[in-house]
């Protein structure tokens, strides 16, 4: 008989308790807590990421099934659906989002030093949402339209490893651009977005905060060419032009120079154009960054025709 360690407790062992009970302090998660703690209530939660449960008497039932084990594991209160509903209710979630945000810097830390596709020694980032369909009767916050309700999940994607490292859930009636205003923005990072993103106003901002954006251009976008460079044909390049906005109020909301790439993708006989203020990559690299967002949002797993 196997008497050692189930493989969720060694995957428990790899948690830095001491930085988790940093953040149950933080926020007070054990006040008048007598049985239930914070730990048990994530123990709860792990399992049921992990197992693929689907509820609350799924996560009570599959848990008391093995209650001999649950001491081992860690738990030391006994789990049932009504105390966990209520321990999901009324503690404050920013707990377990900043442990989060410390699993995701040891994440970050294990692939920092991994090969990457693209020479690049800034960090790279894509930015995107996805909308989750709800029923209008059971979540009537998530306001969407007259018939159905539904949330977005907007996430910010660390390219080097796919690690998410920024996730907001909003009303599927929230604009994807709005989130830039609520962006964690590193200086001297790069973060690729699709053409929903366009704002010049708050691209601007993300200029001014020392980051690098590249994001596909619309189709009605007005400027003017000041001067081209070389283009790279055998690489896709059609143009790598310096331009500038010339309507009013793209103009008034960024008013610096900006990067107009114009590349075509050989392999999909699609013309792609793109807006960037970096200036010191070369105009491939600039494609190549958007092509690891499309990879990584758009592409099904095992598609070998984004490699």
């Amino acid at each position: 008989m196997n008497s050692g360690k189930t493989v969720f407790r060694q995957l428990l062992q790899f948690l830095p308790r001491h930085d988790f009970n940093l953040c149950v302090r933080r926020y007070r998660g054990d006040y008048r807590a007598r049985t239930f703690s914070t730990f048990d209530q994530f123990l709860c939660l792990a399992y049921a990421q992990i197992a693929g449960r689907e509820s609350l008497r799924d996560i009570e039932t599959c848990l008391n099934s093995h209650r001999e084990k649950l001491y081992h594991i860690g738990f030391r209160g006994s789990v049932s659906r009504s105390t966990l509903a209520d321990s999901c209710e009324r503690r404050d979630w920013r707990i377990f989002q900043d442990f989060g945000h410390v699993l995701i810097r040891m994440a970050q830390q294990l692939y920092c030093d991994d090969p990457f596709v693209l020479e690049l020694d800034q960090p790279l980032y894509a930015f995107d949402s996805t909308t989750i369909d709800l029923c209008l009767s059971l979540f009537p916050w998530a306001e969407f339209r007259t018939t159905k309700a539904a949330v977005k999940m907007h996430t910010l994607l660390d390219l080097r490893g796919t690690i998410p490292t920024y996730v907001a859930v909003t009303t599927g009636k929230v604009h994807d651009v709005r989130m830039l205003d609520a962006l964690p923005v590193t200086e001297d990072a790069i973060y690729t977005m699709d053409k929903a993103y366009t704002d010049f106003s708050r691209l601007y901002a993300l200029h001014r905060q020392g980051a690098f954006f590249v994001i596909r251009a619309k189709d009605n976008l007005r400027f003017k060419r000041l001067y081209s460079a070389a283009k790279d044909k055998d690489g896709g390049i059609r143009a790598d032009q310096t331009i500038v906005l010339v309507t009013y109020k793209s103009k008034k909301d960024y008013p610096e120079k900006l990067r107009r790439v114009s590349y075509v993708d050989k392999e999909r006989n699609k013309r792609l154009v793109f807006l960037t203020n970096n200036f010191a990559i070369p105009a491939t690299t600039v494609a190549e960054i958007y092509k690891q967002r499309w990879c990584r949002f758009s592409c099904c797993p095992g598609d070998r025709s984004c490699s």
